[in-house]
């Protein structure tokens, strides 16, 4: 298996997983009073989402490498 295929394969799993999950969370923590030995902090929930076009991009570009990364060029 050459390196377009593994890339397809790789942009193509990538793609239904931002069909599948639309979006990365991740959590901060900051502290909102700290007072000595008192510290208080609040946690954040953030979310980035990531657009239905760019993961049918990947899909696409994927199937395309696998498509045509195993032929050689003349």
């Amino acid at each position: 298996m050459n390196t377009a295929k593994i890339v397809g394969i790789i942009l193509i799993i990538l793609g239904v997983l931002g069909f599948i999950y639309k979006g990365i969370s991740y959590t901060t923590k900051e502290t909102v009073v700290d007072a000595g030995p008192i510290e208080l902090q609040t946690e954040e929930k953030n979310t980035v989402p990531i657009p239905e076009i760019l993961s049918g991009i990947a899909i696409v570009g994927g199937i395309i490498l696998l498509a045509t990364g195993g032929k050689k060029r003349v």
